[in-house]
C-alpha cells in the first residue's frame, strides 16, 4: 500500500524550488510589487503558504473552522521568515499524507464552498504552489535578473 507522501513525494522538489525562488529576493524586495493593485512579492510567496495551509488544516483535515489569519509581511518580515513557514506548513502536508494510502484519493469532503475529493485538493494545491512560483520567478525576469530553472 503506497502512502500520499510518496506517491506525491515530487511535491518536495516543487517546494524546494519555491524555497530557491524566494532565496533570489532580498529583503528589502519582500514589499515590492511589479504593478499597481498586486500582492508584493513576500505576500505572494505568504500566500502560498496560506493556500496550503487551508486546503489542509481547514478544508481536507477539518481542523480549523476557519482559513488561516496572519501571513502577512508584518508578521514574515524577511525571507528567512517566509521560508520557515513554507517549510513547516509543507512539512504538516507531508505528515498528514504520510497517514493517508492511495485508497483515500477518492474519498469526498463535503465543505460550505462543495465537495473534494483529496487527490482533487492535492493536485490544486500543487498547481497553485507551482502556478506562483513562476509568478515570482518572471518577477524576477521582469527584473532583469535570473528567475528559477527548472
Amino acid at each position: 500500500m503506497m502512502r500520499l507522501n510518496e506517491l506525491f513525494s515530487h511535491w518536495n522538489q516543487v517546494h524546494a524550488d519555491t524555497l530557491a525562488v524566494v532565496e533570489k529576493f532580498s529583503d528589502d524586495e519582500l514589499s515590492q510589487n511589479i504593478f499597481d493593485g498586486g500582492m508584493p512579492v513576500g505576500q505572494i510567496a505568504l500566500h502560498i503558504a496560506e493556500a496550503e495551509e487551508g486546503w489542509f488544516s481547514v478544508v481536507a483535515t477539518q481542523k480549523r473552522e476557519s482559513w488561516p489569519a496572519g501571513f502577512t509581511l508584518e508578521n514574515y518580515p524577511t525571507k528567512e521568515d517566509i521560508k520557515a513557514l513554507l517549510s513547516d506548513v509543507h512539512t504538516k502536508t507531508m505528515d498528514y499524507l504520510s497517514s493517508l494510502s492511495s485508497e483515500n484519493l477518492a474519498h469526498q469532503i463535503e465543505t460550505p464552498w462543495g465537495e473534494f475529493t483529496i487527490q482533487f485538493i492535492i493536485w490544486h494545491v500543487i498547481e497553485h504552489e507551482i502556478h506562483h512560483r513562476g509568478e515570482l520567478s518572471l518577477i524576477l525576469g521582469i527584473w532583469g535578473r535570473e528567475g528559477l530553472d527548472v
